[in-house]
């Protein structure tokens, strides 16, 4: 048993203690799902919406995946944009739409692409409103400990994603899921997106995907996050975008069921994480290289 000697070894649990109510799993999510036996979902958008770009993004996105389908790599579309970013480094720095404007964008997105959409919240009276139109509610993870965000979002009914904490052991992802199927809501994704080692980077440990997957919940790599440097540019977070690719290969050679971008025409434009997203230009050659290495291990 590999897998059973791999978490005892290294983290020092047995795994123990997991949801009485099991997470569901695949995830449906609007038109798609997530999880066993699924083709690969792409979560993907720019970091912040925008009246001016993020339609024009959410069109280009939508053609890359049907060529994609077209062409048998298949893959699955959820459009992700934040309507606030609310833990910028720097009070000066541009938060967003804000959640009317920015649930209506995404409502208009969703319509014109046909694709289901996602978007985080950060406090918990945001989500009963969002998940009256979003298909999927992320909580991003310095909140993923947050005991009545995770709460509001379950009983909104709408699956959610947690990104793991920075500062989490991937093991204790586990109080996550009993928290949200105790809520009555057991449609639950785990995102990992790096880990915070003191000196303004993140460090990826991919034996978190292995052990989250251990909850029975669908695992999501992040892999535009996991590149950031946080507050590493003068008031604002900088990044590597040039690892994405890297990262994302060996996640899926790990094994995903899911991978986040975000993703900008001219990611330099962007007025949030830049320096740490991917080009869209460069996107159906790397989800070619996902998608290749996630059937080589489906048939190991």
């Amino acid at each position: 048993m590999l897998f059973k000697r791999l978490t005892v070894d290294v983290f020092g649990f047995t795994g123990g203690g997991f949801p009485v109510t099991t997470p569901n799993n695949p995830v449906r999510i609007g038109s798609c799902q997530c999880g066993k036996g699924c083709d690969l979902l792409l979560v993907a958008g720019p970091c912040v919406l925008e009246e001016t770009t993020s339609l024009t993004i959410a069109r280009r996105l939508r053609q890359i995946v049907d060529e994609l389908n077209h062409d048998g790599f298949p893959v699955q579309l959820v459009f992700k944009g934040s309507f606030d970013k609310a833990n910028r480094t720097s009070v000066d720095s541009w938060r967003g739409l804000g959640l009317e404007a920015g649930v209506k964008l995404l409502a208009e997105i969703r319509d014109a692409i046909s694709t289901p959409v996602t978007t985080d919240i950060h406090e918990p009276w945001q989500a009963a409103p969002v998940g009256k139109v979003v298909d999927l509610i992320q909580i991003p993870a310095f909140l993923a400990r947050q005991t009545d965000l995770l709460v509001a979002a379950a009983k909104t009914g709408r699956p959610v994603h947690v990104k793991k904490g920075q500062f989490m052991a991937p093991q204790d992802m586990r109080h996550v899921v009993n928290k949200l199927c105790a809520s009555g809501n057991p449609n639950v994704i785990l995102g990992e997106r790096g880990s915070f080692f003191g000196y303004g980077a993140l460090v990826n440990d991919f034996r978190s995907l292995v052990v989250m997957r251990e909850t029975g919940a669908p695992v999501l790599f992040d892999a535009t996050h996991s590149v950031q440097e946080p507050s590493a540019a003068g008031g604002k977070s900088g990044g590597r975008r040039e690892f994405v690719a890297p990262l994302a290969r060996a996640a899926a050679a790990v094994g995903i069921d899911a991978l986040f971008l975000e993703t900008h025409f001219d990611p330099e434009q962007s007025p949030c994480d830049g320096p740490n997203m991917l080009p869209l230009d460069a996107l159906p050659s790397l989800l070619r290289d996902v998608i290749t290495i996630r059937r080589v291990v489906a048939r190991q």
